[in-house]
């Protein structure tokens, strides 16, 4: 299982996930393999499609070592951890063939035919779109509005995952986003069991009154944050070794 240190400070401002500008040579170089890699699509092994990564938005720093980078890399999806009204999260393996691996989380908001958006008015309310065309179509529930809030949830959430995890809040760490695709640190064992959420525990008392005390000051933290949980409950905070993740 992997230990995470937490940062227990606000800072300023967070950090951009991409430092500086490409140079031109590299951006040369990074169009001629992503060319190189739709030429051909064969993917080694088993694999299901190469590393995002290069193309995603990407993690607050500082990045823990364990985020596989390499754009050689491939993903390989394990199977469906959990569904939801909104979204399905799959294990996913990323790493390059005879080298290091990871294990993530990969939340992939569902297509605008399958999702239920009951949420959506509460959620987007006092949030506006500088495009018309976009706000038009958000109204209108059109296939292509619909795609949009999909999107602007998986934006969300990965923008409050990141302030968190910078914060030192006990949450995944974010590793990307990628559409409506947001990849998370995997809480669990390395044989792909994950982490038991909150409302499958059977604490003693002592436990249960450590655990409060854990979620009050995640709550506080976020509060100092200006953050607020949307949808706390048990079933949605996992529980590892007596410790709230």
């Amino acid at each position: 299982m992997r230990s995470r240190a937490r940062r227990r400070r606000l800072p300023d401002r967070l950090q951009p996930s991409r430092r500086g500008r490409l140079t031109e040579n590299e951006k040369a170089r990074l169009a001629r393999v992503r060319e190189d890699a739709e030429a051909d699509p064969v993917v080694p092994g088993r694999a299901d499609r190469w590393s995002t990564w290069d193309r995603a938005e990407q993690g607050p720093p500082p990045r823990p070592d364990w985020v596989v980078t390499e754009l050689a890399a491939v993903d390989t999806d394990l199977g469906v951890l959990k569904s939801g009204k909104e979204a399905d999260v799959h294990l996913l393996r990323r790493g390059v063939p005879g080298g290091r691996q990871m294990l993530v989380a990969a939340k992939r908001y569902r297509s605008s035919d399958r999702r239920d958006f009951h949420r959506d008015a509460a959620y987007l309310e006092g949030r506006r779109m500088r495009r018309s065309r976009e706000m038009r179509a958000i109204a209108k529930r059109t296939s292509f509005g619909r795609n949009v809030i999909a999107e602007q949830w998986a934006v969300a959430e990965f923008s409050a995952l990141c302030t968190l995890w910078s914060i030192g809040a006990p949450v995944p760490y974010p590793v990307q986003r990628d559409g409506t695709e947001l990849l998370m640190e995997f809480v669990g064992d390395q044989d792909g069991t994950a982490a038991p959420r909150l409302a499958q525990l059977r604490p003693d008392r002592e436990q249960l009154h450590q655990l409060w005390l854990q979620l009050v000051a995640l709550l506080d933290l976020m509060a100092g944050a200006g953050l607020t949980h949307g949808d706390l409950a048990a079933d949605h905070l996992l529980g590892e070794d007596g410790q709230l993740g």
